[in-house]
């Protein structure tokens, strides 16, 4: 009896020693490169081939389980970029099948590391994974090492003047994310890859986890995620608290451990988890393939622990907890993320103060990942979420949203808008996501966001009014007198008030016909000449959104029928002849945008109880 414990005890010993030494190597801080003895070229694969893989199924400690190569594809995932397709098997593996937030997982042969875990074939009877060769995850990361600097310089982009004025945004990632494609590539006869032909195969989900976040405001932008390549799960976190670097071991993230990548923290949470493949010093590996695609990016990396593995036929997945912040993720690129211990990544601090419709004023502070393409859409997400949790998110409503961005050496962006719709929540998280996508999209490099500063206030009433007409004292005045004009608004049940506009003439224009514009600020804003234009530094983007006419107020403003034109952000109004037949010579050509409506006043009018909208052009006659 004791003889057999011996050869039992003998026999585990000697599949640990498969791999638990070569997890422990892998933190050993050397360079790694394609000759590494620590790796398992991919020349060397072949069918029937039998390793381990590891991930964490509960807790924070890495589980085995076997691995059987089954075959090789050459260029599934790009040129010169092959997947290694293996049947994994053990107990737990084959009760949950291949699920999300293993992706990243290690496999081993004869100690060495063959790569990471990260495709599967969804709705798959049998657990058949894609592995993405240490190689290619390696070398796709020392190529773009130095495309982790964001201080290279990028030309500015085209800013419309209608879409910073729109609260109707849509989220913008910079392509695509892999999806799944059928299994095509040619295999030799007999192989066991032979009845996995035109079956989907498709990088494993990566499962995010919200805290804080409803079930409402989840489903509203589910669809984003999943074509994203994300998998949401609400209703398991609670909120990340704000914590610094934490203590770095020999043992912090250490590959077949979970990972977490934080978006948001603070009161709200929410993290997309996956498995460390390779820690070489400081230098993180996982995932296997692509997050989103981000390229440079700049998120918290933290170490997660595991409370089950959620097995379903559609999806299993793992439910993660982040914890201690480590360092931040620097890449994700095609064939994974990449990050560094140590390395506090660059947060975007969040603090809205909602008064409710009950009047009661309740604080929000969280913290939401620095990137072009995620910041917006986290902001749209959290802010949206804030009101529809403690009031409305559909339904009658006002909402009037104040506060500013702050942006490092310059004007903070000022937010001041009001929205009184079945949709307002939608447009006042909106009317905050917009100027920031402009801000980081705008292709200059010194854009530093400090903070965000929100104050909105709500209401369970809709406060609406429609223009219909305007009129004046009289139709003829001289310079430098005032007339009145009186703006007709109703409101929906039908009630009607006036307002009263005094309007000065200019005392320096000519003799003639002006035209006076009564409308509100949207409406303005479409008829302005000046729609598109190209910043030539970060002040004057900021100066522009920051005139941006405000949606919930009258604006009026006098024109004069003469010659003028709009060049980037400045109306020219009445220019001299010379000056026209100068830009409209036949040796240049664009440039500027040609008006026939010279403006010559505006004023902007303080906001009314109600949100008015429409617009009404009247005529004034100066006289001599």
């Amino acid at each position: 009896m004791k003889k057999f414990f011996a050869v039992a005890l003998l026999s585990a010993l000697a599949v640990i020693s498969l791999a638990v030494p070569a997890i422990a190597q892998q933190t050993v801080n050397s360079s790694a490169s394609a000759s590494d003895p620590r790796f398992l070229p991919l020349d060397q694969i072949r069918p029937g081939m039998r390793g381990v893989a590891w991930t964490v199924f509960e807790g924070g400690e890495p589980e085995q389980i076997e691995v059987e190569i089954l075959g090789v594809l050459p260029g599934f995932m790009g040129p010169r970029q092959s997947a290694i397709i293996a049947r994994l098997h053990g107990p737990k593996i084959e009760k949950t099948n291949v699920f999300g937030g293993m992706s990243g997982s290690p496999v081993y042969i004869d100690g060495k590391l063959v790569g990471a875990i990260s495709f599967n074939f969804p709705f798959g009877k049998e657990p058949i994974a894609g592995i993405t060769p240490i190689k290619q995850m390696i070398d796709i990361f020392e190529r773009n090492r130095a495309g982790t600097d964001r201080s290279a310089p990028q030309e500015p982009r085209s800013v419309s003047f209608t879409q910073l004025a729109s609260t109707e945004w849509k989220p913008e990632f910079p392509k695509p994310i892999m999806t799944g494609a059928p299994l095509v590539a040619p295999v030799s006869a007999g192989s066991p890859l032979v009845p996995l032909l035109g079956q989907q195969f498709a990088p494993i989900a990566t499962p995010v986890v919200f805290g804080g976040i409803s079930q409402e405001a989840l489903a509203k932008f589910s669809p984003q995620l999943i074509q994203s390549g994300l998998m949401p799960v609400a209703g398991v976190g609670g909120s990340a608290s704000i914590t610094p670097l934490g203590k770095i071991t020999d043992k912090t993230l250490a590959p077949g451990t979970s990972i977490s990548v934080q978006l948001v923290r603070g009161d709200y949470s929410i993290a997309a988890s996956g498995t460390v493949t390779f820690r070489d010093g400081n230098r993180i590996y996982a995932f296997g393939h692509p997050f989103l695609s981000l390229g440079s990016s700049d998120m918290p990396m933290t170490e997660a622990s595991v409370v089950t593995v959620i097995a379903n036929t559609n999806s299993p997945f793992k439910l993660t907890v982040p914890g201690q912040m480590v360092g931040s993720i620097s890449q994700d690129r095609a064939t994974g993320i990449y990050g560094q211990l140590g390395e506090a990544p660059r947060m975007i601090p969040v603090r809205v103060n909602l008064r409710t419709s009950r009047d009661r004023v309740e604080t929000f502070n969280y913290e939401v990942a620095n990137d072009t393409f995620l910041t917006p859409l986290l902001l749209n997400l959290t802010i949206y979420n804030t009101i529809a949790s403690s009031e409305r998110g559909l339904g009658e409503a006002t909402i009037s949203v104040k506060g500013q961005i702050n942006v490092k050496g310059h004007n903070p962006v000022q937010i001041e808008r009001r929205f009184s719709a079945t949709n307002a929540a939608t447009l006042a998280a909106g009317s905050v996501a917009v100027p920031m996508q402009a801000l980081l999209s705008s292709g200059f490099d010194d854009v530093e966001i400090g903070g965000v500063t929100l104050d909105i206030s709500s209401a369970d009433t809709k406060y609406t009014g429609t223009l219909e007409r305007v009129s004046l004292d009289r139709t003829e005045a001289r310079r430098g007198e005032t007339v009145e004009v009186q703006a007709y608004v109703r409101t929906e049940s039908g009630k009607q008030f006036v307002q009263r506009i005094p309007v000065e003439i200019p005392s320096d224009i000519p003799p003639g016909q002006l035209i006076l514009f009564v409308g509100d600020g949207n409406s303005l804003q479409q008829a302005s000449a000046a729609q598109n234009f190209v910043p030539q530094n970060l002040g004057q983007l900021v100066n522009a959104i920051n005139n941006v006419k405000k949606n919930d107020r009258l604006y009026v403003k006098l024109y004069r029928v003469t010659p003028g034109a709009v060049i980037g952000t400045n109306e020219m109004p009445n220019l001299p002849p010379s000056v026209v037949a100068t830009l409209n010579s036949d040796r240049a050509s664009g440039g500027y945008t040609a008006t026939n409506l010279s403006p010559i006043y505006e004023k902007e009018l303080p906001p009314a109880e109600f949100v008015i909208s429409g617009q009404q052009l009247i005529g004034i006659d100066v006289l001599r």
